[in-house]
């Protein structure tokens, strides 16, 4: 194997893609080698994988018209697949894939939220028309690949900033975090603690700066070991929630930055022989289920999961069709939903 030609022309531009002949020929490996690498198939060296795969990020790859046709499928991209959150963006993304005679397709990253070795391959291979990547972040390499082939992808709900040239949809977390905590604020609550999700995504920074941010104009300082950083899950609630009924002077209410760890809150609160909201009011953010069916219901900071997979399919079909879109990022409004698990403090109204 001879080594590639990974070099830009005289002049520095970039001209016609390369066709499979052309990559194989410059790469010094075979048409079959090349139309593996192309086709996501596993059976090729990383060495020469990576060979080709540069050359394609450097001139482009021209496939043949018939075989380049895309398979009629959206794939939607989840980390896990646990809970209603990927439900409602199911719906979200199968509304705007049906109106355009395409299906829906669901993976998932086994809990990782950067695919790993093997998930970009396994998406050459498929061809979707468009890829949806939930809470999750593409590396810069996979990235490139997926434009290199001409796959759109859209960041739904991303677990970190993307890059400027990336669509994504979000919600308004910061505000969401920010009307949850000035709620409890105005109910006479001071003692107000958040119980956060995991530091790496940044949804759950955004919301944890809501909660400061509303606390600084509230007039009511942050107590630091009100704060929680734990994650987003009802065990994660739990455990955040015993630790600050154990404070000598515990919280009076407590903003859980998902539904998830305010069912945690809920358990703690039991486990201690207190009640909701007599004893401790609670605030969760997203409104899914069972949120409304808790006892009592759950007050929560509504985010439009549905709406916001809509969006990002119609961007992903858009891109697909080669349209130009009218801005990269969305974000879409939350809504603070009052239902029965926030009251003044304990002794306010007596």
């Amino acid at each position: 194997m001879t080594s590639a030609d990974t070099s830009p022309s005289a002049d520095g531009a970039r001209h016609e893609p390369l066709t499979t002949a052309q990559l194989a020929e410059r790469a010094g490996v075979s048409m079959a080698t090349v139309s593996k690498v192309v086709n996501g198939r596993a059976e090729v060296a990383a060495e020469t994988r990576e060979i080709v795969e540069e050359l394609i990020r450097r001139h482009g790859y021209r496939r043949q018209k018939k075989a380049g046709e895309p398979a009629p499928m959206l794939e939607v991209v989840f980390h896990e697949l646990a809970g209603p959150y990927p439900v409602e963006i199911v719906k979200g993304a199968q509304q705007i894939a049906g109106e355009h005679g395409l299906a829906v397709a669901v993976t998932q990253l086994q809990g990782r939220h950067t695919p790993g070795l093997g998930w970009v391959e396994g998406v050459l291979a498929r061809r979707p028309t468009a890829v949806i990547t939930v809470f999750s972040a593409l590396t810069d390499a996979q990235a490139s690949q997926l434009r290199s082939r001409r796959i759109p992808f859209v960041h739904l709900d991303p677990t970190e900033e993307p890059p400027p040239e990336c669509p994504s949809v979000g919600a308004s977390n910061w505000s969401g975090g920010m009307s949850a905590t000035r709620h409890l604020l105005q109910l006479g609550h001071r003692r107000v603690a958040v119980v956060a999700g995991p530091p790496y995504a940044l949804a759950s920074r955004a919301r944890l700066d809501g909660y400061r941010a509303a606390m600084d104009i509230g007039g009511a300082p942050v107590d630091e070991t009100l704060v929680r950083v734990a994650g987003f899950r009802v065990e994660d609630g739990i455990a955040a929630t015993r630790e600050l009924l154990r404070l000598p002077e515990p919280p009076t209410a407590v903003f859980a930055c998902n539904d998830g760890a305010a069912l945690g809150v809920y358990r703690a609160a039991a486990e201690a022989g207190l009640r909701v909201p007599r004893d401790l009011s609670v605030v969760g953010f997203d409104d899914l289920f069972p949120s409304n069916w808790l006892t009592p219901p759950l007050t929560t900071v509504r985010q439009p999961l549905a709406a916001m997979a809509a969006s990002a399919a119609a961007m992903a079909v858009a891109l697909a069709r080669g349209d130009d879109l009218d801005q990269k990022r969305v974000e879409l409004s939350t809504e603070l939903v009052v239902r029965d698990s926030t009251a003044p403090p304990r002794g306010a109204a007596d």
